[in-house]
This record gives C-alpha cells, sequence and structure tokens, in this order.
C-alpha cells in the first residue's frame, strides 16, 4: 500500500487571477499550505496542536511546475502526498487538477524540517514526541481513508 493522499477542494477566485485571466503563480502556494493542512490533520493533530506542543515545520525549499493555467470559477482539486520522511525532514509533492476533467495543471513539492518552536533548532522528532512521530508514519506508510 502506498502512501496516504490527502485531496483538498477549491473553487477559483477571481483575486487569485492577473491580468491575463489566469491564476497567479504566486496562488498555489497558499493552495499548497492547504492542502498540507489537510493532509496533517488526517493524522489526527492539527498544524496549531503541533506549534502548542513546541513542534515547527519551517519551509527549507519548494518549487512548482506549471502545465497550463486555471481561470475565475475553475473548480480545482489538489492532492498532497508525504513522498519523504525521515526523522528530522519531510518533504510534500502537490498536483493541482482542473474538474471534472481531473486534467493536470500543476504539480509541486515543499521540504521542511522539524524544529523546536523556542529555540527553532532541529529535533529528531521521532525521539522528542513518538506519539506525533507514530502518527505521520501512519500517514506515510498509507493511512487510512
Amino acid at each position: 500500500m502506498g502512501a496516504y493522499v490527502s485531496k483538498t477542494y477549491l473553487t477559483v477566485r477571481y483575486a487569485e487571477t492577473d491580468m491575463m485571466g489566469i491564476v497567479h503563480h504566486s496562488r498555489y502556494y497558499p493552495w499548497f499550505e492547504i492542502a498540507r493542512g489537510d493532509y496533517i490533520k488526517k493524522s489526527g493533530v492539527s498544524y496549531r496542536s503541533l506549534e502548542d506542543m513546541g513542534i515547527m515545520m519551517p519551509l527549507s525549499q519548494s518549487g512548482a511546475k506549471y502545465h497550463g493555467g486555471l481561470k475565475y470559477d475553475d473548480e480545482v482539486m489538489i492532492t498532497c502526498v508525504m513522498e519523504k520522511l525521515t526523522v528530522a525532514r519531510c518533504r510534500f509533492k502537490y498536483e493541482v487538477y482542473k474538474l471534472p476533467e481531473t486534467e493536470l495543471k500543476t504539480t509541486g513539492y515543499s521540504e521542511h524540517g522539524f524544529v523546536d518552536a523556542k529555540t527553532f533548532a532541529p529535533i529528531n522528532i521521532k525521539k522528542t514526541h513518538p506519539d506525533i512521530w507514530d502518527k505521520i508514519m501512519s500517514l506515510y506508510n498509507g493511512g487510512n481513508e
């Protein structure tokens, strides 16, 4: 069984488009963040609760490739999967599809570290928060839907 894949659904808002009438490239990153939050919630913890426990996940790298434009009022689905996980880092992969055709429009990724919220020092999440590690690892290994 593969890793758990979350699905987030959005409608393109007018404010997300540019003068050409297509979604501006900068708008995809907030969509990735929404999808990542939905993914994490599936583990049974929210990103807010991770912060409350003293865990932060700062971004270290991100990117996107645009395969076609989306326009105002388009219905989209963003998939999110954790494609790499270590005790100190993780990498998410995103795909943005136009619905109802399920036409791939954008692919992207983001890489994050696990750090202590007070010191911003890297942590080994498996050692410092084994219960959270188990929940994240469960999704990484397939989770349940």
